[in-house]
């Protein structure tokens, strides 16, 4: 008797859930794939309190400090994927290469292994929370046709965000647990504050964080704020900004759009991410079994390459090199100038010759981590006083 295709659920932001992604997958999977699409405060507060709207959990390392409390997901076997000896150092060690970790919010290592007692640490065990995949260092984007002589005179630096001579043509990211990592790298480097750890604020550092931030936005510093991509691309195109914090698939947007920018490479570092895939603790039988498929289709090489295709690393790139050209390698992640056009994610040219990724190669962009995207101790306290901040 014929079975029925399984449906596989996957929760999730933009990012990773794409068309062209969902229909090779299906196709090389023989399943079907139903993306659940949200920004990610959604996504976070659904993978919470909605396990059962979801098999699968597509999102950010760091929200797991939300999801595991809640048992809202189960351990993932590592005997299951068959090719975790190929994911590389960062998310299972805190550094690449040999080189210091940085211990400045959600660091994925820490938060990566099941221990015996159903915690999450950094001791290495025969179970993970969630499949660390896709990842990048972070900055912001800027027009630098449009910024002064004496900004872009100096380093670059997250303090642009505040420069006066900006007021009113600023956007950051919405959402508070990366918003606000941002907007604090951009008031400690402008000297305003410091910060004990700038991933883990205490009440007092907010209260004075979202103070300051206020007094800017009532002096009209900010001209939008972003959940998607998408919306980030289109403040940049509709000439509404010229400086903003990005994530990469924006850039894409704007090379399409013919608009001449610049990805910064800021002096204090960047603001780093992991991204992964964890299994709802309600997944059994066949539709578990199709999540574990799609787990290991993702370490193929095929999604490390689309990723890497909009500037985005993977956890085992010795796989994905199979699927790039050489000179793809050579620009996404040996940092060299592109020597031919290079694709985007669906096939159009997005990289021109002699065009050179910000910060060069991806040990070398990996490793300037000022601070991991973090959900903080004050988490709750953070996000109530960011909505003030965005409401006021």
């Amino acid at each position: 008797m014929h079975r029925s295709k399984i449906e596989l659920r996957v929760l999730g932001t933009s990012v990773t859930l794409q068309e062209h992604i969902r229909k090779q997958a299906e196709h090389d999977l023989g399943i079907r794939l139903r993306f659940i699409v949200a920004d990610g405060s959604d996504v976070q507060r659904d993978g919470v309190m909605r396990p059962e709207r979801y098999d699968l959990y597509d999102q950010w390392i760091h929200s797991i400090d939300c999801l595991w409390p809640a048992r809202a997901l189960q351990p993932i076997e590592l005997r299951r994927i068959a090719r975790w000896d190929e994911i590389n150092a960062l998310p299972r060690t805190g550094h690449i290469d040999g080189g210091a970790g940085v211990s400045a919010g959600s660091v994925p290592a820490e938060r990566l292994y099941v221990q015996p007692d159903g915690s999450l640490g950094s001791a290495p065990s025969g179970s993970i929370s969630m499949l660390p995949l896709t990842h990048n260092a972070d900055s912001f984007v800027y027009l630098p046709d449009e910024l002064p002589d004496t900004l872009l005179a100096g380093e670059e630096s997250w303090a642009w965000l505040l420069a006066p001579q900006l007021a009113g043509r600023v956007a950051l990211q919405a959402d508070p647990a990366i918003g606000a990592i941002d907007a604090a790298l951009a008031v400690q480097a402008s000297g305003l504050m410091s910060f004990a750890n700038i991933g883990n604020l205490s009440i007092e550092e907010i209260d004075a964080l979202i103070s300051t931030l206020i007094e800017f936005k009532r002096r009209g510093h900010f001209a939008g704020f972003w959940s998607s991509f998408a919306d980030a691309a289109q403040l940049a195109i509709a000439q509404r900004v010229v400086i903003q914090s990005i994530w990469s698939p924006a850039t894409v947007e704007l090379e399409r759009a013919g608009l001449r920018f610049r990805l910064a490479c800021p002096k204090e570092g960047y603001r780093a991410w992991f991204g992964g895939m964890s299994i709802s603790r309600l997944a059994h039988g066949r539709v578990l079994d199709a999540a574990y498929a799609y787990l290991n289709w993702w370490t193929d090489g095929w999604a490390g390459a689309t990723m890497a295709r909009q500037g985005y690393y993977i956890a085992n790139p010795e796989r994905t090199r199979g699927f790039l050209s050489d000179g793809e390698w050579a620009y996404w992640y040996d940092g060299a100038p592109a020597s031919a056009e290079l694709p985007g994610p669906t096939r159009k040219h997005l990289v021109h010759v002699g065009q050179q990724r910000d910060g060069g190669s991806y040990t070398s962009r990996m490793s300037r981590i000022a601070v991991w995207n973090s959900v903080m101790d004050e988490h709750n306290y953070l996000v109530r006083r960011w909505t003030e901040f965005m409401r006021s």
